[in-house]
């Protein structure tokens, strides 16, 4: 059977698993997965010229796969907007079997020279659950659904990544809490465009923005970017 980099990819990362809880999301564990999996480190390299930032990246984005292939195997059309938000996100969670190596791509992403490609994954994961959802937006709410969900998303994290309780009851009631924040902001900005004067001025704001488009989608073939299978 012939190996296919796509594979190579998935032992790597699986193999790297083993070590982040102990050496993090660092060259030690790249090198590591590399001498387990008996890959040759040029082939290595060229699927994550980043090393162990690029594995702990591809890891992210697997969890999102996770995420939307668990989502479409639910049925949600009898389920409130919100309440899918909240499924999605818990789905999300739940893809992760181990923590420690969720905490570690924190601290991993928590460096100033790794912020930038936190932030984006973050977007990701939200624009993910938006698409999975069947979000048709193609003006300035493209971009704002998906940077309300990316607050609520990281937030949610962080509580969970210190939640002991059964079966983390109290991050979904957290997730719940965040969602029902971003619900009463929706219903003050409705209130204000029924205000005479804020309205107007809040409309003609709404009417220049929804110029706005979304981007392009790019393409995910490019060095650092292993697409693991589902």
């Amino acid at each position: 059977m012939t190996t296919t980099p796509k594979d190579t990819a998935t032992q790597l990362l699986d193999a790297a698993l083993l070590h982040v809880p102990f050496d993090g999301w660092s060259e030690t564990t790249f090198k590591a997965a590399i001498a387990d999996t008996e890959t040759n480190p040029a082939l290595a390299r060229g699927l994550f010229p980043r090393g162990a930032v690029d594995l702990a990246a591809a890891f992210h984005r697997q969890g999102d796969d996770r995420m939307v292939a668990a989502l479409k195997a639910r049925n949600v059309s009898d389920l409130r907007f919100r309440d899918r938000i909240a499924l999605a996100v818990r789905l999300r969670l739940e893809a992760v079997e181990d923590k420690e190596v969720v905490r570690r791509g924190v601290t991993l992403f928590a460096r100033p020279t790794h912020t930038a490609e936190g932030a984006k994954l973050i977007w990701g994961t939200a624009d993910r659950i938006w698409t999975a959802l069947g979000d048709t937006s193609d003006d300035v709410n493209w971009y704002t659904k998906r940077a309300t969900l990316s607050g609520v998303y990281s937030s949610t994290v962080l509580y969970w990544l210190g939640d002991d309780s059964p079966n983390h009851h109290a991050t979904w009631e957290f997730l719940d809490r965040r969602i029902d924040d971003v619900m009463q902001i929706e219903k003050v900005k409705a209130r204000i465009r029924k205000t005479p004067g804020l309205g107007r001025m809040m409309t003609g704001a709404e009417s220049f923005l929804s110029r706005v488009r979304p981007p392009k989608p790019k393409r995910d073939d490019l060095p650092g970017g292993a697409t693991l299978p589902r």
